[in-house]
């Protein structure tokens, strides 16, 4: 007999998963995730409540609050607080229950810092090395699961953390033990939990990615190496198709697919860039996967196709939006990304044909989230834009300049939570209301 939905989340939190609007119930076990009852085709959430992981619950830069400001006064919403001091790094916060996570390089070490939601300090706890290195700062953010906190450093180490105390549980150096390489701009991975597994790409001769036990570090499964290929800065998404529970990520030359039951490699697109950069986190939306890489493939769309049980990916169209510190948002069909080279600026594009629909000059290369409606975009100088997009435009509604000098590489991406919205640049991170005045404040 199929257990109920209360019973599976009270048995194993970890293997409640919301799937869009329909929830799909999984068994505990060794696998990160066994399908009792698996009805939806999606991205797959995490359990944990608030923003726990790179870019959001789905890891696709949604929200799903409602009832947020349609339009910021000028000089930008209400802000709340700031913290100073977090080091060089465009590593984005992360938030569950009452705390939020951030990592920093602070002189010669990565910081990992614990804040309560009124900005004041917790713990803080070191993770290996600085990146002295091009770029030097933090790159990845942090994620949280069952109590614990994962993080892994530009070199590779791997920490996990009691994220009550900010205590080292246990630690490890992904390069090393796969025989991987690290990069010209260092690993940037946002790691993925999967259950009772935490997902790796360390793109090394021993495996292109790998799943280790969560509560203790040890290899689980491996995903077979690609000969000659490296990790990139990608950070991977967790999604069920067609009954199977699939993880797609970049390497250094390879959009690809693994099963995340057994890590076995279903499939193998070229993403090869003249840098080996592949930074946007894929996306994924009803059979078809989008990966972006630039100065080479651009933005390319694959169906995926089942024959013989195996999974195959098929070309469908190509697109000239081409970024690396920003990723693409999903809306109603519409993907909505900022370019790099090619196309310095923001695209809106069919999702099922490629063809971009329209276009927004006013801002340059960046990041952006969604909720209620509007676009939450940083750009790259700086300038921190509320823009509502349709299927044939974007407008901005609403503008203010974050950092107040000329600066180039303001590449962290926003995070929203309960009506806040977070802003890192650098050494600072900013807290902006962004509810209708006079709406109740959220945990009052």
């Amino acid at each position: 007999m199929t257990a109920s939905i209360d019973d599976i989340r009270a048995r194993c939190p970890s293997a409640y998963i919301a799937t869009g609007a329909a929830l799909l119930l999984l068994a505990c076990g060794s696998a990160g995730g066994e399908a009792v009852a698996a009805s939806s085709d999606g991205l797959v959430a995490s359990p944990e409540p608030g923003w726990p992981q790179w870019r959001g619950p789905r890891r696709d830069g949604i929200s799903d609050e409602k009832g947020l400001l349609p339009v910021w006064p000028d000089g930008g919403p209400t802000l709340l607080w700031k913290i100073d001091g977090l080091g060089t790094g465009w590593a984005s916060p992360i938030i569950t229950g009452d705390r939020l996570y951030i990592p920093g390089d602070v002189d010669n070490d990565l910081v990992v810092f614990a804040f309560d939601l009124a900005g004041k300090p917790v713990w803080q706890a070191k993770n290996g090395r600085a990146w002295k290195g091009p770029y030097p700062g933090a790159r990845a953010c942090c994620a949280y699961s069952g109590g614990r906190l994962y993080q892994m450093n530009a070199h590779g180490r791997v920490v996990c953390l009691d994220a009550a105390s900010g205590g080292e549980i246990w630690s490890l150096n992904v390069l090393e033990r796969f025989d991987g390489e690290n990069i010209t701009w260092a690993v940037s991975e946002c790691l993925l939990i999967d259950g009772d597994r935490l997902i790796v790409t360390p793109g090394g001769r021993k495996a292109l990615m790998a799943a280790l036990d969560a509560r203790t570090g040890r290899t689980v499964w491996t995903a077979r190496a690609l000969p000659g290929d490296n990790t990139s800065h990608c950070s991977p998404i967790l999604f069920q198709h067609a009954g199977r529970r699939l993880i797609t990520n970049c390497s250094s030359a390879h959009g690809f697919g693994v099963d995340a039951d057994t890590g076995e490699l279903l499939w193998t697109v070229p993403l090869k860039s003249p840098y080996g950069v592949n930074v946007s986190t894929p996306v994924y939306e009803s059979g078809r996967v989008f990966y972006m890489t630039p100065y080479a493939e651009h933005g390319r769309q694959y169906r995926l196709n089942l024959d013989g049980g195996r999974t195959s990916a098929e070309h469908v169209w190509t697109s000239p939006i081409d970024a690396v510190t920003g990723c693409a948002v999903l809306v109603d069909g519409t993907l909505f990304a900022a370019g790099y080279r090619d196309c310095r600026w923001w695209l809106g594009i069919d999702w099922q044909t490629g063809k971009t629909r329209c276009e927004l000059k006013d801002l340059t290369t960046g990041s952006s989230i969604y909720a209620d409606g509007r676009l939450y975009c940083l750009d790259e100088r700086g300038v921190v834009a509320l823009v509502k997009p349709g299927r044939t435009s974007m407008e901005i509604v609403s503008r203010f300049q974050l950092v107040p000098d000329q600066v180039h590489d303001a590449w962290a991406h926003p995070v929203l939570l309960d009506s806040r919205l977070y802003l890192r640049y650098h050494d600072s991170l900013w807290c902006y209301d962004v509810r209708p005045q006079g709406a109740r404040a959220p945990h009052q």
